[in-house]
């Protein structure tokens, strides 16, 4: 397979699924929502070392009804022994040096969503389809990426059953390149599930399995623990636990996002 082929298509793909949403959503009211948070995870990741990762969002998003789009600008420090990178999905690749601290601009990512593409009322089930590009702009020589670009395709979908709702995804991401460095495309999926208690707030719990983009390396499991209080007509909090089954995963990770609707 010519996979150089493949990334133009999805890259074009995405492009095309771009322009086609905006046109279904002309007619829309436009919501915007602004929010930021922060996230720590820990783990040895296969090291001797814990490495402590900080990571703080700032995300742009416009939601025209039938699509939405997005912009994340991260903060990103890493406390870890010097040599290690932070490789594909924040993976970091350990080193073996004196303990240090770095910290910067994170990789920007821009994703578009387009709801409803499959939908039926009967059966309570809904599909939306989400592309993102990974644009690789955190600084390579600290350690905090690989410089490249990534891109995904992902199916969502949504089973409704009165206060509760199943979730469940899967989707396929193409890595780019660094030089000397061999990086796989990888297979991503979850399942889980939200319990609505009020109209203000729900809490749930979702299994998120992906592929290690670096050979040899186990794959990525992760067990989230999720609650989300609506706050008035425009604010929203979300805080999250999770922790880790493999030497790829972090031994443990928590953060919060407060959301504005603007």
């Amino acid at each position: 397979m010519n996979i150089n082929l493949v990334r133009s298509a999805l890259f074009f793909g995405c492009l095309i699924l771009l322009v086609s949403a905006t046109a279904l959503a002309q007619s829309d009211e436009a919501n915007f929502t602004l929010s930021t948070g922060v996230g720590f995870t820990s783990g040895t990741y296969g090291g001797d070392e814990d490495i402590e990762d900080l990571y703080v969002p700032v995300t742009g998003s416009v939601d025209l009804g039938k699509v939405a789009f997005r912009l994340t600008v991260p903060y990103l420090s890493v406390r870890a022994p010097e040599g290690t990178v932070i490789g594909p999905d924040g993976q970091p690749v350990p080193g073996s040096g004196d303990m240090n601290t770095e910290s910067g601009l994170g990789d920007v990512i821009a994703g578009v969503t387009v709801f409803d593409v499959i939908k039926s009322r009967r059966l309570g089930f809904v599909m939306d389809l989400t592309g993102k590009i990974k644009f690789g702009t955190a600084d390579v020589d600290k350690g905090l990426g690989t410089g490249e670009n990534d891109y995904s395709l992902q199916a969502e979908f949504y089973k409704f059953a009165g206060q509760f709702t199943w979730m469940g995804s899967v989707g396929y991401k193409l890595r780019g390149a660094p030089a000397d460095v061999e990086l796989n495309d990888v297979l991503l999926a979850s399942i889980g599930g939200t319990y609505r208690v009020s109209p203000e707030t729900g809490f749930g719990l979702s299994f998120d399995y992906r592929e290690s983009a670096i050979p040899d390396y186990a794959s990525i499991q992760e067990l989230t623990g999720f609650v989300s209080r609506r706050i008035g007509d425009s604010w929203r909090i979300h805080m999250y636990a999770f922790t880790g089954f493999s030497d790829s995963s972090p031994d443990l990770g928590i953060g919060f996002s407060v959301n504005r609707a603007l």
